[in-house]
């Protein structure tokens, strides 16, 4: 899809894509309530990040900004805009002169905002006053990348219109704490329902041992590195649903967690799920990063 298919409205507010970077999508809360219909949530992945941009840019925490990853985006408003770069912190620059990361700043007309690589954690989140605002699919301005439901990753040239500013004098949030990326990532972790198709020796192994974060992670599911779970019995299930936060086995042994572009249905072995507030870090949580399962309390 091309930049002008992004835009909703050709008279409206826009801004131009001048670097997609690796993978930069745009994101909201996502369209929950539909997996029985085989669609999935989509969504921010750490959305207590989203949602602090949001505020910080004056907006209600459901609208839509963009999810960078690793590398950053640059973008060129065609309107004066108030923008927030936040989640992985970032060299933040406005036609090439540093403003503040993690804050709201000022963009001109025809300025160029550059959010750079992550020098902690992963991705980063872009909130333009007004929110960025192609057409809803299905209830949510979400790219969902797995069934490719929503806008599809941003191109360089794309273009994407702007939502309608807030009237002058409304309420902006102030500054606030932004979470650091996890040296460890410690995902607690609820057993079940499969856990009994492995052996007492695996789930020792799950719980206790160290596993790193995959290079070949994404917003899909989690992908861990380390010793592998051992079967307690062999065969594959009937396709059964599946919940954000799954843990599932696949054949090579190695658990990967379920993320917001997750299937909805899968065959592999779910031996344990982690809760949803838990997941935030998770989208933090670069190559190489450490990751310990805990059993969850309760």
């Amino acid at each position: 899809m091309t930049g002008a298919t992004h835009r909703a409205d050709a008279t409206a507010a826009s801004f131009e894509v001048v670097r997609a970077g690796a993978l930069t999508t745009v994101q909201d809360e996502g369209r929950a309530g539909l997996a029985h219909l085989g669609v999935g949530r989509a969504g921010a992945l750490d959305a207590a990040a989203a949602a602090l941009a949001n505020r910080l840019a004056g907006n209600p925490v459901s609208a839509a900004v963009l999810e960078t990853t690793a590398t950053g985006c640059a973008v060129r408003p065609d309107r004066a805009v108030r923008v927030v770069v936040g989640g992985a912190p970032c060299r933040v620059t406005v036609d090439g002169r540093p403003v503040a990361w993690g804050a709201a700043v000022h963009v001109p007309a025809g300025a160029v905002l550059d959010a750079g690589p992550a020098v902690h954690g992963l991705r980063s989140y872009l909130a333009f006053a007004g929110g960025v605002a192609p057409d809803p699919v299905l209830g949510s301005r979400s790219a969902d990348l797995l069934s490719g439901v929503g806008p599809p990753p941003l191109r360089d040239g794309d273009v994407l219109p702007l939502g309608p500013r807030r009237p002058a004098g409304a309420p902006v949030a102030d500054a606030v704490p932004w979470p650091g990326a996890p040296a460890v990532l410690v995902l607690p972790v609820h057993l079940g329902p499969r856990h009994t198709w492995f052996t007492a020796a695996a789930l020792r192994t799950f719980t206790m041992e160290p596993y790193r974060v995959s290079a070949q992670s994404n917003r899909i599911g989690l992908r861990t590195e380390g010793p592998p779970l051992e079967r307690a019995r062999a065969g594959e299930l009937p396709s059964e649903g599946m919940v954000l936060g799954a843990v599932q086995v696949p054949p090579d042994g190695r658990p990967v967690v379920f993320l917001n572009d997750h299937p909805t249905t899968g065959g592999y072995p779910v031996v344990g799920v982690v809760p949803e507030h838990a997941l935030a870090a998770a989208a933090q949580a670069g190559p190489g990063t450490v990751v310990r399962f805990v059993r969850a309390a309760g």
